[in-house]
């Protein structure tokens, strides 16, 4: 049953997926609207930028601080740092 589910809900994306590919209409897009002023395109360089290096400086910083965050929380822990435990344990059987 799990399987036919799974089917139904992967046929259902994919036709969605295929409706809305089909409806748009990528020439219309040369078509200029009334009102439309578009700027000037961005260069490669900017592209780039904007695109690939502001995101993963982004992430960085973002893992930074949770990493920061992270090493100061482990060190304020006080119920893991005061467990010893003892490798030899004896027991004695009495028979």
């Amino acid at each position: 049953m799990d399987k036919k589910n799974a089917l139904r809900a992967g046929a259902l994306a994919a036709g969605t997926t295929l409706m809305m590919l089909l409806m748009s209409s990528p020439a219309s897009a040369l078509t200029r609207d009334d009102g439309d002023d578009p700027g000037q395109g961005l260069s490669v360089i900017e592209t780039l930028g904007l695109f690939v290096v502001a995101p993963i400086v982004l992430y960085l910083v973002i893992h930074g601080l949770v990493t920061i965050a992270d090493k100061t929380h482990k060190k304020k822990d006080p119920t893991s740092s005061n467990i010893t435990t003892k490798a030899e344990a004896k027991s004695e059987v009495k028979a």
